[in-house]
């Protein structure tokens, strides 16, 4: 078990960057904190993420500092974090965990000796225990994934897997764009990227999908943060066989809840939890996932995947309560 730990956060300005400082700033084994930003450098944390005023002096940084380091997370952006390595240099030791999509895949999972593991606990804990390197998945990835898993251990994901996502404007990441200002997404609904949104690769090779199985249709929903999917599947058991199924794959696990009841985003938001409910009819099963698209969808689940590599409670620092109201 690992304590005082020393962490560095790169591309700390952004919303991944600034969930990750709430959590650290909070979290009882870390003992050292680095905010690195280039945009952003010089300014005292609490001038960018307004809501750590009287929280932190932190100030951003431009480098490294000269100091032993224990975990550097990688909140740069999509296709930036070779670049990123190639700057920073982090020691062989130093444990990577890259919140992009750049090393998700196994075509493109190892730079420069470093073999990045993919960080869904739920499905590669034992590898994720002594990984250097870890890849965090994507929101929707998570979600998705997470509705599907238990399915995949009994073979149950043959046919079309039909799959319904509205995620929040956060998803978008913090540079403003015409379809995340505020006067264009609020009181409105659109889709987009149909059947070909980036996580679609990364969730057919983890669940060993076939390239024409996954019917994947995103949203654009008129909310900040969070995600809801609904996954329908070819299903021929009874609701109580399909409760029983997810209710005992995840019995163990920390962040993953089976709901008897409809559930709504306001549970999860501002948690690590993904909760799931299942609805069995007409031959098909439905399974619904909500979760934070910037907790259990980036940063939240980042913070898990340290403290499995660190051997601490997977809900060392993630005790967070929802925005029930």
């Amino acid at each position: 078990m690992k304590n005082n730990i020393s962490v560095a956060i790169y591309g700390a300005a952004g919303y991944t960057g600034g969930e990750l400082i709430r959590l650290l700033l909070r979290h009882p084994a870390v003992h050292t904190l680095q905010a690195l930003s280039e945009s952003q450098a010089g300014k005292a944390v609490a001038e960018v993420h307004k809501d750590l005023l009287g929280e932190t002096d932190l100030v951003f940084q431009h480098g490294l500092e000269d100091a032993p380091l224990d975990v550097l997370f990688l909140c740069s952006g999509h296709g930036k974090s070779e670049q990123a390595l190639e700057k920073l240099c982090p020691g062989s030791q130093v444990l990577v965990i890259d919140v992009g999509n750049d090393f998700r895949l196994a075509a493109g999972s190892i730079f420069n000796e470093r073999t990045f593991v993919y960080g869904l606990p739920e499905l590669n804990r034992s590898a994720i225990q002594t990984a250097k390197s870890i890849a965090n998945p994507g929101c929707f990835a998570t979600a998705i994934q997470l509705a599907l898993l238990p399915l995949k251990q009994r073979g149950l994901l043959a046919g079309e897997i039909h799959v319904q996502g509205t995620t929040g404007s956060t998803g978008a990441g913090q540079s403003p764009t015409s379809t995340t200002h505020f006067s264009w997404r609020n009181n409105n609904l659109s889709t987009y990227k149909t059947l070909s949104h980036q996580h679609n690769e990364e969730i057919q090779e983890h669940l060993n999908l076939t390239d024409d199985q996954l019917i994947f249709i995103p949203q654009r929903g008129a909310h900040t943060r969070g995600i809801l999917i609904t996954a329908t599947i070819d299903f021929n058991g009874s609701h109580l066989e399909a409760n029983e199924l997810y209710s005992n794959f995840y019995a163990k696990e920390p962040f993953v809840w089976i709901s008897p009841t409809d559930i709504d985003l306001k549970q999860v938001i501002n948690t690590n939890k993904c909760l799931l409910h299942t609805q069995v009819g007409r031959g098909k099963l439905v399974v619904t996932s909500i979760l934070d698209n910037l907790l259990k969808g980036a940063s939240g689940q980042a913070v898990q995947n340290m403290n499995i590599a660190f051997q601490l409670p997977e809900n060392t620092g993630l005790q967070l309560k929802p925005l029930a109201y």
